[in-house]
């Protein structure tokens, strides 16, 4: 529980301004959603506005890394050369790959091809042919400040119902950017993305979710893309989170690779497709920070 500030003591936000002429009335506010039964995050996950300038400079680092590969990206490579291009451009810019041995996962990005939903490790084994698809998810961390994104790159000519799914689910991502609106519920935003996901034929994945990110690599809230509207964690201006729904051609039914204890394949061997941005919650809306 938040510790009680006086009013003319400085704002927990770090802005230097006295509590009553800052977040005194957003606390209120906060408080009487909590008593009408709406889920709220912990103050400590509202980021400051130093954090915010701090967590934008690891955005800017993980969106030029994922430009390097979408300039390079192209058939007859593999997949571990973009995970050196990822290693080296990260670390050129003073900044650490997230992923290398987060939790043991043994690469600096991962490489989803085709079926693969996510965690695809990258391999020399894996080269990129024409008519692939393939999600490259970037996370960087920079002075202690977490970024995360991913994008889809068609390989040369894909077939017609690949690439439909491919723009789907970029539009879904851009469905949910437009349902971020503060003091209202986040399962508003999933279950938008959810229709149009349905709408044009393709199922959503709901085991896996977006998630709170800054601080750390995977902070609360876990974001649902299956949810139902007034669900969900209240979003709060400061509230930071990823929007990067699963969508598969077939059927929402996912697999884990006991062998590597990370690849995530659709149970129907149909492919999948995921675009990831950051958001960060403003009074009116919201910012794209890292896409």
């Amino acid at each position: 529980m938040a510790l009680k500030i006086g009013r003319n003591d400085p704002c927990w936000c770090g802005s230097g301004k006295k509590y009553k002429k800052c977040h005194e009335n957003f606390d209120a506010k906060v408080e009487m959603y909590r008593q009408k039964g709406y889920a709220v995050l912990d103050r400590n996950l509202i980021k400051t506005p130093e954090q915010v300038e701090k967590i934008k400079e690891s955005c800017r680092i993980n969106v030029a890394v994922l430009d390097y590969v979408e300039n390079h990206i192209r058939a007859g490579i593999s997949t571990q050369e973009i995970d050196r291009w990822v290693h080296d451009e990260t670390v050129r810019r003073g900044a650490i790959p997230a992923p290398l041995d987060f939790e043991g996962y043994p690469k600096s990005v991962c490489t989803s091809v085709n079926q693969v939903v996510c965690h695809g490790i990258p391999s020399e084994d894996e080269i990129l042919k024409e008519g692939d698809i393939i999600n490259v998810d970037v996370s960087t961390i920079y002075h202690g400040y977490y970024s995360d994104s991913s994008r889809m790159f068609c390989i040369g000519q894909v077939s017609p119902e690949k690439k439909k799914l491919v723009e789907v689910t970029k539009e879904c991502v851009e469905i949910g950017i437009s349902k971020v609106r503060p003091w209202t519920p986040i399962g508003n935003m999933g279950h938008a993305v959810h229709e149009h996901a349905l709408a044009n034929g393709f199922s959503v994945v709901k085991e896996i979710g977006g998630h709170g990110i800054g601080l750390d690599f995977h902070e609360d809230p876990w974001v649902s893309y299956t949810s139902v509207e007034g669900s969900g964690v209240l979003m709060v201006p400061g509230m930071m989170f990823t929007i990067e729904p699963m969508v598969n051609m077939g059927s929402g039914e996912i697999w884990t690779d006991e062998t590597d204890g990370w690849t995530v394949r659709t149970a129907d061997g149909l492919p999948s497709a995921q675009w990831e941005v950051t958001v960060l919650v403003t009074e009116d809306g919201c910012d794209v920070i890292c896409w």
